[in-house]
């Protein structure tokens, strides 16, 4: 039963947790200033009128593009014979899922946050209130400064318990829980903010905790939720009869995922690009700078003037004056000298390229990985190797991103096993590329009793499915590279029945994605099953 007490000890709890991840959410704002080019701002001995560079800036927006080049796609792979025609459903309405989610934005602003941050967080959420009341699965992209775990751990399912903080209007609060009134002000919690533009006014707003933790009963793991605001519990599964025995979700995980780029031990967060770049890219702001400085001088000389000479300073400064009244007869060189500026020596420019093409190193943000190439680099094939392996940053980089998005699926599945005991409708693309329209429930995956055999009780049994994520083919190229691949196919006749045999031994030996496809074509004799 969660009591007063309980709320309490999670109080306690969450300021604990929120003091140990202080050094991750000053280094979180700090970066954004980075990423926003305003990072002088919180350099010590700045004068605040310094230029920026967008070196920086250019590499990790470079890096975004190519994962949103590489967009994933997932599909569900059954682990028995029995449960295939379940996977092939499942394969076409998780799709559907995440798009109505609008999971490609999603996807999109977590790969900012990770880039930036090293660290991105997914939530998979089952929102009761969405399809007009039905439920349906929710998908969000959560701020690291509004997640507090416990200290030390590294895998997030090792948490004790793991708190989301939002800060909510009072009037909306009211609405949903009218029973809150006169109980609310101001958040008395304290949340790590970014330096906006606005002003944002957070007086009327309260922080409402949703709190996961993890209780152990007869040796299974259960999870479970509260809602709590300003000390009052708003929702708790463990007082409620539908949730007390099985935990607020069957799969027993907290509905969070962490996609992280440069592990670090200790700590499910890593450190990002801005990280890594931002010393450089300091060092060739104050290079830049002081070069443009310099060059700002040399065009604008100064001159020295003699108390006593006989040049009218005002008519001299004035370049709209033709005439400059001198006075005496003598103008000589005492009276009026200009102030000669030694020549940028080219070792400076020199250090400045240097410190340009070391942040390029770091990042991986070669030329050849932007479409340029050096010079003397004209062959075709030459040109396509240098992006190949100038490539295998961003493939290895891409691939932490589908590990995560595979876990975001897993969660997806589990949660159509829980709670989609109603039908919902999906429009999917047919085997022959047409629209179809189906009604999809949790009948073929949900667990199910085995019965009795010989007097014994078999059991249980859960269709558990392997998720298989690739890219769903954003980039030209890689379009254009699969289509050539199947001309290739047509014109080499692996297509005639008559060469069956020798066509799949041949594709036997290749790789590409949709090869299974392409087999079971070549093995029914061309026949679309």
């Amino acid at each position: 039963m969660i009591d007063d007490e309980f709320i309490d000890k999670a109080l306690e709890t969450l300021k604990k947790y929120k003091e140990g991840k202080t050094s991750l959410e000053k280094r979180i704002v700090e970066n954004e200033q980075w990423f926003k080019m305003r990072h002088w701002d919180n350099i010590p001995g700045s004068e605040g009128n310094e230029n920026s560079s967008a070196w920086l800036f250019n590499s990790i927006a470079n890096k975004h593009a190519d994962a949103m080049d590489n967009y994933p796609a997932v599909s569900c792979l059954p682990r028995e014979e029995s449960d295939r025609k379940a996977a092939q459903i499942l394969s076409q309405i998780l799709p559907v899922v995440f798009e109505r989610n609008g999971f490609e934005k999603i996807y999109s602003d977590a790969w900012w946050y990770k880039l930036k941050a090293g660290t991105a967080v997914y939530g998979v959420f089952w929102n009761p209130l969405k399809s007009n009341g039905l439920g349906d699965i929710e998908i969000k992209q959560v701020d690291i400064l509004n997640v507090f775990w416990e200290p030390g751990i590294k895998d997030i399912q090792k948490s004790k318990s793991i708190f989301h903080v939002e800060l909510i209007n009072n009037d909306t609060l009211l609405s949903m829980y009218p029973f809150l009134s006169g109980r609310l002000g101001s958040s008395n919690i304290e949340i790590s903010k970014y330096v906006y533009d606005d002003t944002v006014d957070t007086s009327e707003k309260s922080a409402v905790i949703d709190m996961y933790y993890k209780v152990i009963k007869n040796g299974v793991e259960y999870v479970h939720y509260c809602k709590i605001c300003n000390g009052e519990l708003l929702y708790a599964s463990e007082n409620d009869p539908v949730y007390l025995e099985r935990g607020f979700y069957d799969h027993g995980k907290y509905p969070f995922v962490f996609d992280t780029l440069f592990v670090e031990e200790g700590t499910p967060c890593g450190f990002g690009y801005i990280d890594i770049m931002k010393d450089a890219q300091k060092q060739i702001d104050m290079l830049g700078n002081a070069l443009v400085r310099n060059a700002a001088m040399a065009t604008n000389p100064r001159y020295f003037i003699n108390s006593s000479g006989a040049v009218n300073e005002e008519e001299f400064a004035d370049w709209t004056n033709n005439f400059v009244h001198v006075s005496g007869s003598n103008l000589g060189e005492d009276s009026i000298r200009e102030i000669k500026l030694s020549g940028i020596p080219e070792v400076y420019l020199g250090i400045l390229n240097g410190k340009i093409d070391e942040l390029k190193e770091t990042s991986g943000n070669r030329d050849f990985s932007q479409g340029g190439v050096s010079s003397g680099v004209t062959a075709a094939s030459a040109i396509a190797a240098l992006q190949e392996a100038g490539g295998k940053l961003t493939r290895d980089m891409v691939k932490g991103g589908y590990r995560a998005f595979a876990d975001l699926n897993k969660l997806a599945v589990e949660l159509v096993r829980q709670f989609y005991d109603e039908p919902r409708f999906f429009r999917i693309v047919g085997p022959n590329g047409n629209e179809e329209f189906i009604a999809y429930d949790n009948t073929e995956i949900r667990v199910r009793n085995q019965g009795v055999e010989f007097g014994v009780v078999v059991g249980t049994r859960k269709p558990v499915f392997d998720i298989k994520v690739c890219a769903e083919k954003a980039s030209p190229f890689s379009k254009i590279s699969q289509n050539e691949l199947a001309l290739q196919l047509y014109n080499s006749g692996f297509f005639n029945p008559e060469m069956r045999s020798q066509a799949l031994i041949a594709i036997g030996m290749m790789d590409f994605e949709g090869k299974e496809n392409v087999i079971s074509h070549i093995s029914n004799g061309g026949v679309v099953l």
